[in-house]
């Protein structure tokens, strides 16, 4: 007996014209408007006016000409979606212009046009062939182009779950019907994330991954472009780290000059690199570690929404802190001693001279010298750093349209703020630790 996913898969070899049910193409010029939303859907201005009319009455219940949060709550449980990936709250926010905590049928009429016309674009992205319809191979190389893995049976679940009428094909009324209330923006991975968290969490299927690391785009990914962006950012401050070590182990008054004179003397150029070898080796899985377990902690603190507040933010960002810091610690402290080695005669210890001296004369121990008040610095530092960093980023997207996410510079601010912040907070506690 042929499963459903052997019949959506045989369908790759047929030719587009024996595809039953596809409308017909949209062959109108110009940029995309709702005129071409209208003639994809086979409506009339006036069917359409009523449709989205009626959709609004549904969730008015009360006839109060305006949804608030409790109604659009309601309304979206009468879909049938699982409770805890409900999005009324995204979509009061989204919906609510004015931001009076009310929508009125103007406020949602405007959701609803640019919606269905951001829909029909990434639809007709999609749709390579450009016969009016999503055929599951063009969804999967979608999904594929976007970095995103999935079987046969798993994009027989995806079609299926779009396609009311079970023809094997996903045309532009079933795409908008699954997507119109979803208030995020409409890309390839939202939407495959939308359909993973609410369909396969609702047959039991839990992914390991949280939410922010598909368990399609491989954790591995996100580990290794953790690791590079630390690795990347410490090679660039190199200098300035060697200069604050040194400058924190004086315990006469220091100055900034003297010290980078005396650096240039004992190494040139490169004494100013010195350790940043075993830095950007040790810093690499430190931030993996530290961003990943952050992720795995925020969606162990954060309630039914998702929401983890700043308090679940601080928490969340110290503990992955300390169990980034404790796992490379031995790693830091010998970069620590390679980088304060004095050393007139312009010889610098080998690596695994210096750390077969610290084993024999000191002995494994001491290897988590100084642990304690680098734990008590690293885990208000981390939970200020990524928990500033988050709120910062969530208060941006007040100031960006359509949902979008922060761009590169608004991230970078964020980023500077917060690590400046974090790092100034609980400075004595590293001067303790190196010294």
């Amino acid at each position: 007996m042929a499963t459903a996913a052997d019949a959506i898969m045989s369908s790759k070899t047929k030719a587009p014209d024996t595809r039953p049910g596809c409308c017909n193409p949209v062959k109108k010029p110009g940029p995309v408007s709702l005129e071409h939303v209208l003639s994809a859907l086979g409506e009339t201005k006036e069917e359409r006016d009523s449709r989205i009319r009626s959709l609004f009455s549904f969730f008015d219940s009360n006839n109060a000409g305006y949804l608030d949060y409790s109604e659009i709550e309601k309304g979206i449980s009468a879909m049938q979606i699982p409770a805890e990936y409900k999005f009324a709250k995204e979509l009061l926010k989204v919906c609510d212009a004015n931001q009076d905590g009310r929508v009125d049928y103007g406020e949602f009429r405007k959701y609803m046009d640019d919606k269905e016309l951001e829909l029909y674009r990434i639809f007709q992205a999609i749709d390579v062939e450009h016969n009016g319809c999503i055929l599951p191979e063009e969804l999967w190389d979608a999904l594929v182009k976007a970095g995103i893995e999935i079987d046969d049976d798993e994009l027989a679940s995806f079609v299926e779950h779009v396609d009311k009428d079970n023809n094997g094909i996903i045309t532009f009324e079933e795409w908008r019907d699954f997507l119109l209330l979803y208030p995020h923006e409409a890309t390839i991975e939202n939407i495959y994330r939308y359909w993973e968290r609410v369909y396969l969490v609702d047959i039991g299927e839990h992914a390991v991954i949280p939410e922010g690391i598909s368990k399609h785009v491989h954790a591995s990914k996100y580990l290794i472009a953790g690791g590079v962006a630390g690795a990347a950012s410490r090679t660039a401050t190199a200098p300035l780290d060697r200069l604050k070590v040194i400058l924190q182990v004086q315990t006469t008054r220091a100055s900034i000059g003297p010290a980078v004179q005396n650096i240039w003397k004992e190494g040139g150029l490169l004494g100013f690199f010195r350790g940043n070898g075993l830095n950007v080796f040790k810093v690499a899985p430190e931030s993996a570690i530290k961003f990943y377990t952050y992720e795995l902690l925020k969606n162990a603190i954060g309630n039914d929404n998702g929401d983890v507040g700043p308090g679940g933010r601080l928490v969340a960002g110290g503990l992955a802190g300390a169990v980034a810091q404790t796992s490379i610690y031995p790693m830091d402290l010998v970069k620590t001693r390679l980088q304060t080695f004095s050393c007139e005669s312009g010889s610098v210890p080998k690596l695994g001279k210096l750390t077969k001296d610290i084993w024999v004369q000191e002995g494994p121990r001491a290897f988590y010298k100084g642990l304690i008040p680098s734990l008590l610095g690293i885990i208000p530092y981390a939970g200020i750093d990524l928990a500033a960093y988050e709120t910062l980023k969530d208060m941006s997207r007040k100031y960006i349209p359509h949902d979008g996410d922060p761009g590169p510079l608004v991230q970078l601010s964020c980023g500077t703020i917060s690590g400046a912040l974090g790092a100034t907070c609980v400075y004595p506690l590293q001067v303790v630790r190196t010294r």
